[in-house]
């Protein structure tokens, strides 16, 4: 049966899973990209942008993992782009921004990606396909089993859109990489959050070089 994964999403010791400040020079948030100090350098990561180079272990394991049995992927607009409102041309960044990830991004699956905003279907080179819904996370959660079929959905992020699916009870996996630095401010994941009433608890903790990562997950 297919599931809803959140995998490899890094938040700093005080709960920041973003820095503020998002725009075209911080895609993260002002300081956001501490909190991935720990995936960068995983080989991982390397043969994501075409290197065999990398470090191995723990950290390497546990970020591969978030790539096994994944048919599809729900993002939030913020995950995106930095791109505000309607996705109408004429003004800065228009329809004809792709992502952050050039021509081949890294998803080679169906892309859900939650907008108030319409637009069409954007085809991208290896078997990536954003596809923009507007009707909500049900909706998207939907449309992505259905393009996953038996394998799982993939919750990419970022924070708003995590909490969004954890207050509904719709993620049945949540991977943490909670790495030592502190931003102070920013978007934080779990504040006010009572994960246990939600359903939640925690299965699994394993230590990394760079990272602690604890793997929660919804009670049957």
């Amino acid at each position: 049966m297919s599931r809803l994964r959140v995998h490899s999403f890094s938040i700093s010791i005080d709960g920041f899973g973003a820095g503020p400040g998002q725009d075209m020079e911080n895609p993260l948030g002002v300081g956001g990209l501490k909190v991935f100090d720990w995936f960068f350098p995983t080989r991982s990561w390397q043969r994501m942008h075409g290197s065999e180079d990398g470090e191995i272990g723990v950290d390497d394991d546990v970020a591969a993992r978030g790539f096994e049995n994944i048919g599809a992927y729900i993002l939030g607009r913020n995950m995106f782009g930095p791109i505000r409102g309607p996705w109408s041309k004429g003004q800065e960044g228009p329809d004809e921004w792709k992502g952050w990830w050039g021509d081949e991004p890294p998803y080679h699956t169906p892309v859900f990606v939650l907008t108030h905003y319409p637009r069409a279907a954007l085809k991208m080179a290896g078997g990536t396909t954003f596809h923009f819904v507007t009707e909500g996370i049900h909706s998207a959660l939907e449309q992505a089993k259905v393009a996953a079929g038996e394998k799982d959905v993939r919750l990419g992020g970022g924070v708003s859109t995590i909490r969004q699916y954890l207050r509904a009870g719709l993620i049945d996996e949540l991977h943490l990489a909670i790495v030592p630095v502190l931003l102070g401010d920013g978007e934080n994941l779990l504040g006010g959050l009572n994960l246990p009433e939600l359903g939640y608890e925690c299965v699994q903790r394993i230590e990394g070089a760079r990272a602690t990562h604890v793997i929660l997950r919804k009670r049957e």
